[in-house]
């Protein structure tokens, strides 16, 4: 029978047994001035404003469904070690907390365990940073058992680090006789055993995901549908223009992170080829190291994509921080925008709807700058506006990266004409003077190599996707 201990401590272990959380809250943005970056754990930089990171620290906090009484901007000279603020603002704000009656204080930036414990005495309320904060939002937003198992892992590796001694009548009883063998395991050291014993079976069934990931990965490639993954900054339009384009119903609201689990769905491009399109989780800045490295075997979709679409909500003023932000994110993911990684990355300029006419024009003058293979496609995820400009964008870039080809294949050759159906995308099939069945096909460049040695005479055809039909209109 579990005893009431055993119960306590299985609901602190437990990232999903949290407690309801505090209805009124205060959001703090401590800003260091004058330090260096390797001296602070957040530190505000020039490209992005002061009044830009509190609002989407604010913006998380809603996430949550918490309602903000008060929120300000701390100016700090030097860490506290202690506390992270000094001490006249670490007064100043426990009488806020107390006068405001705020359960709950969200500091934006990352917490030591001793200054977070610290902070919590201090106020007589709860604390949290901004990765406890993202880890919160993640797990209520987790859906799939893929998820749920990547945010749980995240969770605990968190909390590990943070765990606490809070009694010891549990400690195992000494060995030995008097003072002999000492102790033996104290109760911190047994709650790590047990994070460290779940955290195992949690990355065990992560490798299970992984594997069935890449499973489907192959299938995929051996229709094979080119796949295109949708990344950018979370909030930025990215699932209501994977529901316009796909008709899908993933939600889509005007809150940071609002779906989190990844969602694919097969389209038919303007002129006949079908591509599969992925909604992946949206970035953010100081993104948790753990939630990239549990959510890996997600992204890894972004890193197997044929073509990346970077979706930038342009109407927003921190649009060019944002951008940066992401595109760190894809360095540690191993995507290289800046070398051969960039030409598979078609940006999108979302949320032009928003806009008034002079600044639209002044980003289409900035855009028409560009060499014509970087220029951003502009387009509302809202009213449709460019969508059709996107598409031919997207069937553009697969060309250049797919080989066509023209196969003569003899009529009672079945077998070679459905391993040809399997290996790549058929455009067109009619019969040659010969007597042959003349193939025309399009796959990728390790594809195409395994179609010319199965086919002596098979040749590559220059058509491009979309110019003969654009001929004839």
């Amino acid at each position: 029978m579990e005893s009431d201990g055993d119960r306590v401590r299985t609901q602190r272990l437990n990232p999903t047994s949290t407690a309801r959380p505090a209805e009124r809250a205060l959001v703090v943005e401590p800003v260091i001035r004058g330090a260096r970056a390797a001296d602070t754990s957040r530190v505000t930089d020039v490209a992005r404003p002061v009044e830009a990171r509190i609002d989407e620290a604010i913006g998380l906090a809603r996430a949550l469904d918490l309602e903000i009484v008060h929120s300000g901007i701390v100016p700090l000279k030097v860490v506290r070690p202690a506390t992270f603020i000094g001490k006249g603002k670490t007064e100043e704000l426990a009488g806020i907390v107390k006068s405001l009656d705020v359960g709950l204080v969200v500091m934006d930036c990352a917490l030591s365990p001793v200054q977070q414990r610290n902070l919590e005495k201090a106020w007589g309320a709860k604390v949290i940073d901004r990765t406890g904060l993202i880890l919160e939002i993640f797990g209520r937003r987790a859906r799939t058992r893929e998820g749920t198992l990547q945010v749980e892992h995240a969770h605990l590796t968190y909390q590990k680090s943070r765990l606490v001694r809070s009694w010891t009548h549990l400690e195992r009883q000494r060995g030995g006789y008097g003072f002999l063998g000492g102790p033996g395991e104290t109760q911190i050291e047994a709650d790590r055993r047990v994070i460290s014993e779940r955290l195992a079976r949690i990355e065990a069934d992560l490798e299970k995901v992984k594997r069935t990931r890449k499973l489907h990965r192959d299938s995929r490639k051996r229709v094979p549908y080119p796949v295109v993954a949708f990344v950018g900054y979370t909030n930025a339009g990215k699932s209501t223009l994977f529901n316009r384009l796909t008709r899908a119903s993933v939600l889509s609201a005007d809150m940071l992170f609002a779906t989190l689990d990844p969602t694919l769905r097969g389209i038919d491009l303007p002129h006949g080829g079908r591509i599969i399109l992925s909604d992946t989780v949206g970035f953010i800045s100081d993104l948790p190291t753990m939630l990239v490295a549990a959510f890996r075997a997600t992204l890894e979709e972004v890193i197997e994509a044929d073509v990346i679409a970077h979706v930038r909500d342009i109407s927003h003023g921190d649009s060019d921080a944002q951008a940066a932000d992401v595109r760190r994110v894809l360095g540690d993911l191993g995507i290289d925008l800046d070398g051969g990684d960039g030409a598979r990355v078609i940006e999108i300029w979302n949320q032009i709807d928003k806009l008034d006419p002079a600044m639209r024009t002044q980003l289409e003058n900035t855009r028409d700058r560009k060499p014509e293979g970087e220029r951003p496609v502009m387009l509302s995820a809202v009213t449709g506006e460019g969508t059709d400009t996107l598409l031919a964008e997207i069937e553009g870039r697969l060309s250049l990266s797919r080989a066509v080809l023209t196969v003569h294949i003899e009529p009672s050759d079945g077998k070679g004409l459905s391993w040809l159906y399997r290996q790549a995308e058929v455009l067109s099939r009619e019969d040659a003077e010969d007597g042959c069945v003349a193939v025309t096909v399009r796959a990728d460049s390790r594809k195409a190599e395994e179609i010319r040695t199965r086919y002596k005479g098979a040749v590559s055809t220059g058509h491009r996707p979309g110019a003969d039909e654009a001929e004839q209109d």
